[in-house]
């Protein structure tokens, strides 16, 4: 939907004006002619700028994935001021309606597609090869995709960014935490495979340190509360992954772990809502690298099918320092309280 207006404006001709006088009496003399009036060529008018449409397609609404929207037209606002018009769509949670809503983005013939989350992204990316889509808040592309050995560039009409921090780093956590603990529970959903494969490898590195770990699946929201309660009576920590369900249910996971067992989470907006820490990234800024891609692709005609996935920058550890308090422990140094 590029409106490119060319204008085209004609030079005006140059006219003469002769201007007669008129005197009463028999004698008269003519008043001399006016000068010629030439009119300057007129300039042609700046083409106006490029006009865009985006679709947003967000899986559902909790802090991160309201953060990285906000980032990401933050980013193409301030890069493209005025030239971008955004058609925001929320899925409330629902596969079935993240094809709704990439359909209806690829019928309108939108510009480009910013899907925030694994399911969104899927869903955008069986809709259209043709409109440019980039992802954000998508743990791994390879394992989004099913692409074997993934090398970081997902090829064709997908890029985008991860909120992926090091699982390495958050298996450590736990320990650095609770070094005496011996069963952990990673909760998280099951029709989410990028938290599939964040619970696989994080028990790999726990198991590694000596943890007897055990999965606890839950489908949906509908069963989160059973599961949490099973995995809670079970494990002397819990562990939850960058889920998106888990996020929008983070006061169920709260009511029952609260002053009990402690968990630890793989992001601030989990955190704040349940967790005692975290190993976070901003995803705010992942939403606007995302945004700055959209403009390089919209603007500059730059090729998504040679964009690399882009990660954050940096990680943080943060506490949640009213979950700290009535679980009684202090934060080993350096970690952030989670404003």
């Amino acid at each position: 939907m590029k409106n490119r207006k060319l204008l085209s404006l004609g030079l005006a001709s140059a006219m003469t004006l002769s201007l007669a006088a008129c005197g009463g009496g028999a004698a008269t003399t003519p008043a001399p002619s006016a000068p010629a009036e030439s009119t300057a060529p007129v300039e042609s008018a700046a083409p106006a700028a490029d006009k865009y449409v985006v679709g947003i397609s967000q899986l559902v609404t909790h802090e991160a994935l309201d953060t990285a929207t906000q980032g990401f037209q933050d980013a193409l606002n301030e890069l493209l001021p005025g030239q971008v018009e955004f058609d925001y769509q929320n899925a409330a949670n629902d596969p079935a309606t993240c094809a709704t809503i990439a359909n209806s983005f690829v019928s309108k013939g939108v510009d480009l597609i910013m899907a925030n989350a694994t399911p969104a992204l899927q869903a955008a990316a069986t809709a259209t090869a043709d409109i440019p889509i980039l992802g954000t808040s998508v743990t791994e592309y390879g394992v989004a995709f099913g692409i074997e050995n993934f090398s970081g560039t997902v090829g064709g009409n997908v890029s985008g960014t991860s909120d992926l921090a090091p699982l390495d780093q958050q298996a450590e956590m736990i320990k650095e935490w609770y070094p005496e603990a011996k069963t952990v529970g990673l909760l998280y959903c099951s029709n989410e495979p990028n938290s599939q494969y964040q619970v696989d490898t994080v028990q790999g590195f726990l198991e590694a340190m000596g943890y007897t770990c055990t999965q606890y699946a839950f489908s949906d929201s509908n069963d989160i509360a059973a599961v949490c309660q099973t995995a809670a009576d079970a494990s002397d920590v819990l562990y939850v992954p960058t889920d998106n369900t888990a996020a929008s249910n983070t006061p169920i996971i709260d009511n029952i772990c609260r002053g009990n067992t402690p968990v630890f989470c793989g992001e601030e907006g989990i955190a704040k809502g349940c967790g005692v820490a975290t190993l976070s990234i901003s995803y705010y800024d992942i939403g606007y690298k995302t945004g700055e891609m959209a403009a390089d692709i919209l603007a500059n005609g730059a090729d998504i099918s040679t964009m690399a996935i882009e990660y954050a920058p940096e990680f943080v550890k943060k506490y949640n320092k009213a979950i700290c308090d009535d679980l009684g422990v202090t934060p080993p140094a350096g970690y952030e309280e989670i404003g």
